[in-house]
């Protein structure tokens, strides 16, 4: 009789980036690490890219973020917003489960943060949301290469291509030299947009206070216990409306055309967007000085940022999906829309800072 033959022992299969990443209701799942991404639903383990409400929920059991998140989340939500939380500091290399998680930044807001996730030399990256232009207010958004590139594409279209935010400040400081008996009442996101917008102002000279909503004061206040210089933000009192000739008002977008800013004298009425590139939308909410400054990425920023990304593949989330999609298939490049529900753009947070 012949020798037993040996038996047949297969070789480990290569791990893939669905390995790593999986869709499911509460959104992205990591299963070798037991953890959700943005998660739109209370879950076990959250990992959490930005404050922004639409991706940073309460209600988790733990939670691993930057430490700016963390406080972020705090002012939100109020201490007990988790049960656990745990910081994550930009560029540690931190294990969850059976992979490796670092945090990157993201150039979004204060403490926003890229998630690389990797096994056995697979990396995946989650680019939350992110932007390239410049913004005193938050670290610069770091190019991470991966094999695969999760990105959002909230102006994942060609025709949104964003002017220098600080010549859209300046428009903001000539109507103001110019029309010194009005109000400008300007609508800004609570996080993120208002401080930059605040910050862009100090930066370009304006020393004057900047009166805030109500809403804008608790993230201000923390922003600037961040080490943010903002200036003197004082908010504004009802009694002393009518008499804020020539001044700087930030306000939630929601509320630029209502009761609340036609107290101010002969307002001035903007609103800081990157939507505000579409000259529908400034006619549509009676905007009289759209300021075209967005947070997120623009066109030539989303497909410059995929090239230097280096990743073969691409997965793309909230936004305007096919586009982006279209694009990399004329480059060679893999990619396949998401349809993620629960993520907005900003008006979600426009929604909340008025609330």
């Amino acid at each position: 009789m012949g020798e037993r033959a040996a038996p047949y022992i297969a070789a480990p299969m290569p791990i893939r980036a669905s390995d790593l990443l999986t869709l499911t209701r509460e959104g992205l799942y990591c299963p070798l690490g037991r953890f959700h991404v943005d998660p739109t639903w209370p879950v076990e383990r959250a990992l959490i890219t930005h404050g922004h409400a639409d991706h940073a929920r309460s209600g988790h059991r733990a939670v691993l973020a930057t430490p700016e998140t963390l406080r972020i989340m705090a002012v939100r939500y109020g201490e007990d917003f988790c049960g656990t939380r745990q910081e994550a500091r930009l560029g540690e290399t931190i294990r969850v489960g059976d992979v490796a998680v670092r945090f990157a930044p993201a150039g979004h807001v204060l403490g926003s943060a890229q998630i690389a996730i990797e096994a056995e030399g697979v990396r995946v990256v989650v680019s939350g949301d992110y932007k390239r232009a410049y913004d005193p207010t938050c670290l610069p958004f770091e190019v991470v290469p991966c094999d695969v590139f999760i990105t959002e594409a909230t102006f994942g279209l060609p025709v949104f291509r964003m002017p220098d935010t600080r010549d859209e400040i300046r428009k903001l400081l000539d109507s103001v030299a110019l029309f010194p008996e009005r109000a400008h009442i300007v609508g800004a996101y609570a996080l993120g947009k208002a401080q930059r917008v605040m910050a862009l102002l100090r930066e370009a000279g304006y020393d004057r206070p900047i009166y805030l909503h109500g809403a804008m004061e608790k993230l201000t206040e923390l922003y600037k216990r961040e080490g943010i210089p903002l200036g003197e933000t004082p908010k504004v009192v009802a009694a002393e409306r009518p008499k804020l000739h020539g001044a700087v008002v930030l306000c939630p977008p929601s509320t630029i055309q209502d009761l609340w800013s036609r107290k101010f004298p002969d307002p001035v009425t903007s609103f800081a967007s990157g939507w505000m590139r579409v000259r529908a939308r400034a006619r549509q909410k009676g905007v009289e000085l759209p300021l075209v400054i967005s947070d997120h990425s623009d066109w030539p920023d989303l497909c410059r940022t995929i090239r230097e990304t280096g990743a073969g593949e691409v997965w793309v989330t909230h936004g305007q999906e096919d586009a982006l999609v279209h694009w990399c298939g004329t480059q060679g490049i893999k990619a396949r829309p998401l349809h993620m529900l629960g993520y907005g753009d900003e008006e979600v947070e426009s929604a909340e800072a008025a609330a």
